[in-house]
């Protein structure tokens, strides 16, 4: 073969060689992000955050605010619902809805519903209230019996952020007993809990350690 010849058709080989390692690079690369994303939707997860605080800036607040932070940095689907801020009416034990039904009430829990059933990860975010959960999300909680049929034994998850201004660690295990004898009766598994002791006024949490200990969590989903 020519010289010349040889030099053109060398070129040409080399050219369709490096053009075909660049599609089967491309084509690699495609399948891996299609991969990717799929591993990424897989792991997504849809999560329901009940905060029970009536203060907007409480400490409470600023711990599912965290959690929320680092969940979404996750790629979670957060759904949070301020349970002082809606009409939510407290149960009457009616039995309208036979434990699995349309409940007598329309108000919003009605939007909180689909929510709470479809939910991967329940969060409850609460100071303490005379040694309890606050009113506002208690109601919440008494209203889970209209959708008791869906959610019970469902393999949900569920943390538990709670706030009091006393430092003393058996003033809190009435709440923590409430949230854990719940989960036990519902089927649920708790993912970690976040106790912020010694924080009264509205934010003082935000200078200590337990908001970092929320985002954690949020994180480690």
């Amino acid at each position: 073969m020519e010289r010349r010849k040889f030099i053109k058709y060398s070129a040409a080989a080399f050219t369709a060689a490096m053009f075909s390692g660049v599609a089967r690079a491309e084509e690699k690369m495609e399948v891996q992000n299609k991969l990717s994303d799929e591993k990424s939707k897989g792991n997504k997860m849809k999560i329901v955050v009940l905060t029970g605080s009536p203060r907007s800036n409480g400490n409470s607040a600023c711990l599912a605010e965290q959690f929320i932070k680092g969940a979404q940095e996750n790629g979670h689907e957060v759904f949070r619902f301020d349970c002082a801020f809606k009409r939510v009416e407290p149960c009457r034990a009616c039995n309208r809805c036979g434990m699995n039904g349309t409940c007598i009430y329309d108000d919003d829990f009605v939007k909180l519903r689909p929510h709470l059933i479809s939910a991967d990860v329940v969060v409850f975010a609460t100071p303490m209230y005379y040694f309890g959960v606050s009113t506002q999300l208690k109601r919440v909680i008494d209203r889970f019996y209209a959708i008791n049929g869906q959610i019970k034994g469902s393999p949900k998850k569920a943390a538990f952020l709670m706030t009091y201004a006393d430092t003393s660690r058996k003033e809190a295990e009435p709440m923590l007993l409430h949230y854990r004898t719940l989960l036990d009766y519902l089927g649920w598994t708790s993912v970690g809990e976040v106790i912020a002791s010694g924080v009264w006024t509205a934010g003082s949490v935000r200078n200590t350690e337990y908001p970092q200990q929320a985002y954690r969590l949020g994180k480690s989903l």
